[in-house]
């Protein structure tokens, strides 16, 4: 369903930690050269003393400075990340708390869709703005995945950074062409536990934790069944999602993916048959953000000037469940 709705501003916030890869070799005990050739992430970065609704709470400030807007324009803010500051409340209250809003009234609440939680959310309430239930929304993603890493799985820890960043979509005005083209979602759970956190829930409370149930609350992968289905299921994804609105690839100015690791971009450009020039790529100084990811690469594509407004984006990722997303749109 085509939705006249319009990317008004964005922001982001990357903590002042910054760890190399010489780092994580030298803490790892692996050989000079090592994570950074595995991974294609050379500077990531991690929370020192920042939360993620504090971080959360910056990245929307520079979104609705960039939009040149203020709070009270907003009326909905939504939180679309794959880790959480805390159970109860949600990640949203704690951010519109951190931006001295707390007497505002205005809806907050979180979407989680792991790494796809941001495309989940601008798929949906793009709806919600079209319908005129809103006028502008903030979209935040905010995560802290460092304090989650099982150092002992060498090929997952050095993926990941933190960070936050922040979106401020509103209808599309009167003689503007900005849109929603197309968007596409699918789930084939059986790989439901190739990418996971057992701990936390009810599942494995966290009154376990210490009862020898430790690396449930760490995060776990199987980085080569991942690769396998997605490559299995890629190709045909894209094609319908282009189809569906007879877009050429060749039309798409840029393809906007979840920054999962070097060498998943590269695979990916290859097989979907995109040139290098059209894979946006911020991977070796952020590393993977989960969610953060593909806002926080939109973001760098509009402040470096490599998208102009009319320019065809996909943006497109893959995520825990095991889910493909991706959404088409006129900037």
């Amino acid at each position: 369903m085509e939705r006249k709705v319009k990317i008004l501003g964005t922001g982001k916030y990357l903590p002042q930690r910054q760890v190399t890869a010489e780092e994580l070799d030298e803490k790892l005990g692996l050989s000079a050269g090592w994570v950074a050739k595995k991974s294609g992430v050379r500077i990531r970065h991690f929370v020192t003393d920042e939360t993620a609704s504090q971080m959360g709470a910056i990245a929307a400030q520079r979104a609705l400075e960039m939009a040149g807007l203020d709070f009270s324009d907003i009326d909905c803010l939504v939180c679309a990340s794959g880790t959480s500051q805390q159970e109860i409340p949600c990640t949203a209250a704690l951010i519109q708390k951190e931006l001295h809003q707390s007497h505002s009234g205005i809806p907050c609440f979180d979407m989680n869709s792991t790494c796809l939680s941001f495309v989940t959310a601008l798929d949906m309430l793009s709806c919600s703005l079209a319908m005129g239930c809103y006028q502008r929304i903030l979209i935040v993603s905010t995560e802290v995945s460092s304090v989650g890493l099982n150092w002992g799985q060498k090929e997952s820890c050095i993926l990941f950074g933190d960070g936050a960043a922040a979106v401020v979509i509103g209808r599309t005005g009167e003689g503007e062409n900005s849109r929603i083209l197309s968007s596409r979602m699918q789930t084939y759970s059986e790989g439901a536990h190739y990418s996971e956190i057992r701990g936390g829930g009810t599942l494995v409370h966290p009154s376990q934790y210490g009862q020898g149930r430790e690396a449930d609350f760490q995060f776990d992968m199987d980085g080569k069944k991942i690769f396998r289905m997605t490559s299995q299921l890629i190709t045909g994804f894209v094609e319908e999602l282009l189809n569906s609105v007879r877009i050429n690839k060749q039309d798409i100015r840029l393809v906007v993916p979840h920054q999962a690791s070097g060498m998943a971009l590269r695979i990916m450009g290859t097989k979907l048959g995109f040139s290098s020039s059209q894979m946006m790529n911020i991977i070796e100084n952020h590393g993977n953000v989960i969610a953060a990811s593909i806002p926080m690469a939109l973001h760098e594509a509009i402040v470096q000037e490599k998208i102009q407004r009319g320019d065809l984006l996909l943006l497109l990722g893959t995520s825990a469940g095991l889910s493909l997303g991706g959404l088409l749109l006129e900037y």
